[in-house]
């Protein structure tokens, strides 16, 4: 297998938000804590944030989803709908 050497890219994620981002930070704190203490309080904490996570990436998502759909009808989102379909 070659490797090949190419300039890093930055990906952005489509549904990412401050929210998002808020959400996972104490996601991962949670999860350090976890795995520091291995009790089972910690990991109660960690599993219901792990699952609001989880629902406000979903909610995010679906907001996203409907707001790329509404697009599709907007005549001034055409060109978009056509450059972003020759990316794929």
């Amino acid at each position: 297998m070659w490797n090949v050497k190419r300039p890093l890219q930055t990906q952005e994620t489509w549904w990412w938000n401050e929210e998002v981002a808020e959400a996972v930070r104490e996601k991962k704190i949670k999860y350090r804590k976890w795995k520091r203490e291995n009790s089972k309080e910690a990991w109660m904490k960690y599993k219901k944030c792990r699952q609001s996570a989880k629902r406000v990436i979903s909610l995010a998502k679906e907001k996203k989803q409907k707001e790329c759909a509404n697009d599709l009808n907007d005549p001034e989102h055409q060109n978009e709908i056509f450059q972003w379909q020759s990316r794929w």
